[in-house]
């Protein structure tokens, strides 16, 4: 597995932060008495919440922190299969079309911070690694990393 290349999908294979993301969202329009109406595609989203809330990202993240637990989980499998790739010399990154804040909260909630090298979207993630990198979308394509 030396010199493996490998892009992770967040929410696919390691932490599926969307009911997290769509719980912070009730809570903020909630709390600033303002109907949130982002599209689904939350990269997208970013510049929606920026005109409505202004400083959104410390709230997700004081948010994300507290709550996190409640939806995200390690899972020893998972994190087994990246511990041995990270030890034979893959380098891994993590993609998301979620916020960078959110993204690491999950990953430190799902027990795999150390093992990734890199955060952000799939093109962030091939710009830091190369081009020639394996995308798994799921934890069945990861578990078959062998």
């Amino acid at each position: 597995m030396a010199g493996l290349l490998l892009a992770l999908a967040l929410d696919g294979v390691l932490a599926d932060t969307r009911p997290l993301w769509d719980a912070w969202l009730e809570d903020a329009a909630r709390r600033a008495r303002v109907e949130l109406l982002v599209p689904k595609d939350r990269e997208a989203a970013a510049g929606v919440l920026d005109d409505a809330l202004g400083d959104w990202r410390p709230l997700l993240v004081r948010f994300a922190s507290d709550r996190a637990p409640l939806w995200i989980r390690p899972r020893a499998d998972t994190n087994a299969v990246l511990r041995r790739l990270a030890a034979s010399g893959a380098r891994i990154g993590v993609f998301s079309d979620a916020p960078r804040e959110l993204a690491e909260i999950a990953l430190a909630h799902a027990g795999a911070s150390r093992q990734v090298e890199v955060v952000g979207t799939l093109a962030e993630v091939r710009a830091a690694l190369g081009e020639q990198l394996a995308v798994v979308r799921s934890r069945q394509q990861l578990a078959a990393l062998r």
